[in-house]
């Protein structure tokens, strides 16, 4: 396979194009376009050898890019999913593959299944995950600090 031979170079891309450390849920922090930063980048990572590119989390999320809002959109203080098809369009044409860090076991407090437990506590089809061993309430029915979940 591929990956047994490649070279992979690794991205924060939150730390990289300079986000904001808490995500607000302003919108408008999409007009920054800072995932493009990674444009500048390109040749650079080529020259290096690297063949892939990893980026860690930056789907839509609260704060460092492991407590995921969303799965389906670009975080807001990074830009917009066409932003994000703009810079692999560039990789790939200079030939590097990419991987997404998708961190797809747990979500932020943000995660539209943990706001219905918050919202409608044991009345919410979330609040034992079925049963797995992280649920998100407690047995004292108090919203615990872990956000894990499994769908």
């Amino acid at each position: 396979m591929w990956y047994d031979e490649a070279v992979v170079y690794q991205i924060y891309p939150l730390g990289l194009c300079g986000a904001p450390l808490q995500n607000d849920g302003d919108q408008s922090q999409a007009d920054n376009h800072r995932i493009l930063r990674v444009l500048d980048w390109v040749e650079h990572i080529k020259r290096l050898g690297a063949t892939c590119v990893l980026f860690n989390p930056l789907f839509e999320s609260d704060a460092h890019g492991y407590d995921t809002r969303d799965y389906n959109k670009v975080d807001c203080r990074l830009g917009t999913n066409d932003d994000l098809k703009q810079v692999c369009a560039a990789l790939h044409a200079a030939g590097i593959k990419i991987l997404f860090d998708g961190v797809f076991n747990h979500v932020g407090r943000g995660f539209w299944a943990f706001r219905d437990v918050q919202e409608k506590r044991w009345d919410s089809p979330y609040n034992d995950c079925k049963g797995c061993p992280h649920a998100f309430l407690s047995r004292r029915g108090t919203p615990r600090s872990m956000t894990l979940i499994y769908i």
